[in-house]
């Protein structure tokens, strides 16, 4: 008997800036536009900021609720950044928000000596972090956590879902200093509820438990590792996921209590390059306490992507669920 292969369903131009729900996914619209917004009515000191970008980057909703402290800067990152300095140094609590991309590349060294330097009270908030974007290198922010990670001070966020977002935005804003927070965008997937969690700035937290592997994961890619440990549950595995969204200051005391238990792949999962990210500062941290747990890395990989729809390019890259559960399922043999 012959069987006809169904084919898959072309990707049209919109898969490239796709949301990174899955079908049937719950979401939340604007997680971080609405808790700004909310969290504003109680702080006069909140102000708003971005550069041309406020309606992709959430950023309008604050603008509708509180006008008088929205300040649009136009095409000007470091205009942006500068000027956030500058409020930040009257007692104001500036939020910029822009795309990755032009945050960290464009903007870094208004970052590193207006903000950074001087230890300002600036919150960037940074859209299509990593790979969530077809739009090829030029808006793919790969190499982020490592620009950041790298200035004095600097405290690196990346939130998992629309519960991380909301609820980073108000330890955000209770934290005095420079802060780069990755941001989830329009319909941002509902995950972490599921496990009863709650952010703390600087904390890792354990969401499930296993004997076999151990997933040390940060931002989508938690939700990702999620989705592969519910493809392994078939028995081929027992996974643990450890959710890191603070990737600096890193809880180098509960990983390194996680990767001490005998017997368990320890698999670091970003969206990020190799270089520079979760998986160096995981392996680093170990190498220093003296933990040599078997030890890989799933990340993207030390080149310029493709563009195209991003549900392949997440294939291609190894980042999609399948590929995060196959991958692990060799290792394991």
């Amino acid at each position: 008997m012959n069987t006809v292969a169904i084919p898959k369903p072309r990707l049209t131009t919109s898969a490239m800036i796709a949301s990174i729900a899955s079908e049937g996914q719950r979401t939340r619209t604007a997680p971080f536009g609405h808790a700004l917004a909310a969290l504003a009515d109680t702080r006069p000191d909140i102000v708003g900021m971005t550069a041309d970008l406020s309606k992709y980057t959430d950023l309008h909703i604050f603008g509708q609720a509180h006008p008088e402290r929205f300040f649009q800067m136009g095409m000007a990152e470091q205009l942006l950044m500068g000027a956030a300095g500058g409020m930040a140094k009257t007692g104001l609590t500036p939020f910029a928000t822009t795309y990755a991309v032009f945050a960290t590349r464009r903007a870094y060294d208004f970052i590193h000596q207006v903000i950074a330097e001087e230890n300002l009270n600036v919150k960037i908030c940074a859209a299509l972090p990593g790979l969530t974007t077809g739009y090829g290198p030029s808006h793919q922010a790969t190499d982020d956590l490592a620009l950041m990670r790298a200035i004095p001070g600097m405290t690196v966020i990346d939130p998992c879902d629309a519960i991380d977002t909301e609820q980073a935005v108000a330890a955000v804003a209770a934290h005095h200093g420079p802060v780069y927070m990755r941001l989830l965008r329009g319909k941002v997937p509902l995950v972490l509820d599921e496990y009863g969690y709650e952010f703390e700035l600087g904390k890792a937290k354990l969401l499930r438990d296993g004997k076999d592997v151990l997933i040390i994961s940060s931002g989508i890619l938690t939700m990702r590792a999620l989705e592969a440990m519910n493809l392994m549950a078939d028995g081929s595995a027992e996974v643990a996921v450890l959710h890191v969204p603070t990737i600096k200051p890193l809880d180098v005391e509960t990983i390194v209590a996680q990767c001490r238990r005998p017997g368990r792949l320890v698999v670091v999962a970003e969206n990020h390059s190799t270089v520079g990210g979760l998986g160096e500062a995981v392996a680093t941290a170990l190498l220093r306490e003296g933990v040599h747990p078997a030890f890989r890395q799933i990340s993207l990989p030390d080149q310029f992507l493709d563009a195209g729809a991003l549900p392949t390019l997440h294939d291609r890259y190894g980042i999609s669920a399948q590929c995060i559960a196959d991958r692990i399922k060799a290792w394991l043999g």
